[in-house]
């Protein structure tokens, strides 16, 4: 059974950086493409960064680009999102996620509605 499970959250003062890790098990994580995803309480889940699979091309939102960096260690079944300069906007609760197996024939996309399989979330609070 495909599963996936986000840590690394927390609280970090503004400008400082984290690190979030998915853990992922039950599937081949080197075929998959795997995304990031936050939602903010009163909004909708929005689409951080996504890493396509077999070493394909990754892609941000222009909110984070430049400042977040998605990252995949196959052979440890992880995928990592590090986070730098953050700001109190960068507040939410950070998802990872699988998508439709449909969705694996193109490159990796941002669209919530694109993914299957979703793991818990991780608290990340940006504050001084």
């Amino acid at each position: 059974q495909l599963q996936l499970v986000e840590s690394g959250g927390g609280l970090v003062q503004p400008g400082g950086s984290l690190r979030l890790s998915c853990a992922a098990s039950g599937f081949t994580l080197d075929y998959w493409h795997i995304g990031w995803f936050r939602q903010a309480p009163g909004k909708e889940r929005e689409g951080v960064s996504c890493s396509s699979k077999r070493g394909g091309s990754t892609n941000y939102a222009d909110s984070v680009k430049g400042r977040f960096t998605i990252s995949r260690d196959n052979a440890k079944k992880t995928v990592y999102l590090h986070m730098d300069s953050l700001e109190p906007e960068d507040t939410a609760v950070y998802y990872c996620a699988a998508p439709k197996v449909t969705s694996l024939f193109r490159i990796c996309e941002l669209k919530p509605s694109e993914y299957q399989y979703w793991g818990q979330g991780t608290q990340v609070t940006v504050s001084s």
